[in-house]
């Protein structure tokens, strides 16, 4: 493939506290507010607190998740005295960091999150040929010693994007697991400041000039999302995760493996018609969400060689 030339990222921005019992983020920034800025040759670095509320209270959110409110219908809401706190926090944060879709949006957004499953390091993006992205990706898979790095796309549209990284001209996500939410792990801490590291070590390397080879990159599309078994008339759960599944996130599912233990005993098998891969396997956050497991596939992608656009 031919080399491509993008512009340089002068701005950038990293976010904790989006879920504010997702301890790695919170206390990565309050570090980095506490030093006053995270330092970065060729990169002015911005460090948000995103849900201060929801921290304090060492919640996930107080009145809606945030890193649902990002989509243009929701940032053009008009404000009232009824208005959910986060979609308030949501405006202040596109006006902070955006406007969304604007030419004074960030460059770069990355919004740290933990999970509760055992997803290692994985990168969450909206596009499988944004290069930026899947260079950062790229860097940190080579470079990244602690976890296994993976990428998942969630291919939604522009205007329907709902998380707080959308804002940005190129937009990553952190997730980072297992942690159980409202404690913070020194290993899955150090991973996650490792890889906000190396993707800054990259931005500047790109910012300076640095052409960076091209390859074939593997990157996970989420298809759907598939709940628990539950009570026709109660809602409530009827089985749990296989044991044979748990903690296995990325794993290939194929039909008729385990995948969900009844209460009765009985063993619920996939009945997918194709092979696919499981993220998020038990995430405790997506239970109000209805969410037992995301079903993905894997491709791989060819990217092309990548230098910054010079004027």
């Amino acid at each position: 493939m031919e080399p491509v030339s993008l512009p340089a990222l002068p701005r950038v921005a990293f976010c904790g506290g989006t879920h504010g019992n997702e301890l790695s983020g919170v206390y990565l920034v309050r570090q980095w507010q506490k030093k006053k800025k995270l330092e970065a040759e060729s990169v002015a670095v911005t460090t948000v607190m995103s849900n201060p509320r929801a921290v304090q209270q060492c919640r996930r959110y107080v009145e809606k998740d945030l890193n649902r409110c990002f989509t243009t219908a929701t940032l053009s809401t008009p404000v009232s005295g009824e208005t959910p706190y986060e979609v308030v926090r949501a405006q202040e944060l596109n006006a902070l960091l955006g406007p969304k879709g604007s030419d004074g949006a960030m460059d770069l957004i990355c919004d740290l999150h933990n999970t509760t499953a055992n997803m290692g390091l994985c990168l969450i993006s909206n596009s499988d040929c944004d290069w930026i992205c899947l260079h950062i990706y790229k860097y940190l898979q080579m470079k990244t010693s602690s976890v296994p790095v993976r990428l998942l796309n969630l291919n939604v549209p522009p205007e329907e994007t709902y998380f707080l990284a959308s804002v940005g001209k190129h937009s990553l996500s952190i997730e980072i697991g297992p942690q159980p939410h409202g404690l913070v792990r020194a290993d899955i801490l150090s991973a996650m400041k490792e890889g906000v590291q190396l993707m800054l070590e990259w931005i500047q390397l790109f910012n300076s000039g640095t052409e960076f080879e091209g390859g074939v990159v593997e990157v996970y599309t989420a298809v759907q999302n598939i709940d628990y078994p539950r009570d026709s008339e109660t809602h409530d759960i009827t089985g749990v995760i296989h044991p044979q599944l748990q903690d296995r996130d990325f794993c290939l599912l194929h039909p008729g493996d385990p995948l969900f233990l009844l209460f009765s005993g009985e063993t619920e098998r996939y009945g997918g018609e194709e092979p696919l891969y499981a993220l998020f396997v038990n995430e405790s956050a997506y239970y109000e969400k209805g969410t037992a497991l995301t079903l993905a596939r894997r491709k791989r992608v060819e990217i092309p060689p990548l230098r910054v656009k010079r004027d």
